[in-house]
């Protein structure tokens, strides 16, 4: 069982600081508007993934690999509109009156649509946590609940401290902040660009 918890912990720690899609949407929600509104993002797993898992498990190994190179491409139109409302944020960004409210909700369920429109919960639930926790649950089902449970704590720890990090950065004046948001813009448009390039030359 040791094993198995150890393994989701390490894949855990992985896909967290892995970048992607969730990660550099946490990084521009923390940078722009607060650890209240990026804390909710790193708990976003908890509620894709049981949708995904059951849908990677049960159909993705049936259907033609195409479906991913689709994936790809409406992830990436995705995560352009969140490059550009993170253009906007920097483009009108001289206070903290600038930053318009957004509820604590919104930014969970677009850090859904996020993780739903990204391929790599698919991949990795298809070739990494899928086999392993099948395999788990066929010796002790106590030992897909360690693979699991390890798996989830450490990501949405990890995710936490991440949001924390960068919210953080907030507080480093004006100027540092406005940069970081630009970052963030740029980041999720050569984010979207590869995921968009992926995509279409699969095709």
């Amino acid at each position: 069982m040791i094993g198995y918890l150890f393994s989701g912990i390490a894949y855990g720690f992985a896909a967290a600081v892995t970048p992607g899609p969730l990660s550099f949407f946490l990084m521009s929600q923390a940078v722009t508007r607060g650890w209240r509104h990026a804390l909710p993002i790193a708990f976003s797993p908890l509620i894709t993934d049981g949708p995904v898992a059951v849908l990677v498990l049960a159909v993705l190994s049936r259907i033609p690999p195409g479906f991913v190179r689709y994936l790809r491409i409406f992830g990436g139109a995705f995560i352009l509109y969140l490059a550009y409302e993170s253009y906007k944020a920097w483009r009108t960004y001289d206070s903290e009156s600038a930053i318009p409210a957004e509820r604590d909700h919104s930014s969970l369920m677009r850090a859904a649509v996020v993780n739903w429109l990204n391929p790599n919960p698919y991949i990795g639930w298809s070739i990494v946590l899928g086999p392993i926790m099948l395999s788990g649950w066929h010796e002790s089902p106590a030992r897909a609940i360690a693979l699991l449970t390890g798996f989830y704590l450490t990501m949405i720890v990890v995710m936490s401290w991440m949001a924390l990090a960068f919210s953080a950065a907030r507080k480093m004046g004006a100027g540092v902040r406005k940069k970081l948001i630009g970052f963030s813009c740029i980041a999720l448009v050569f984010l979207a660009v590869y995921q968009l390039y992926l995509g279409i030359s699969a095709m």
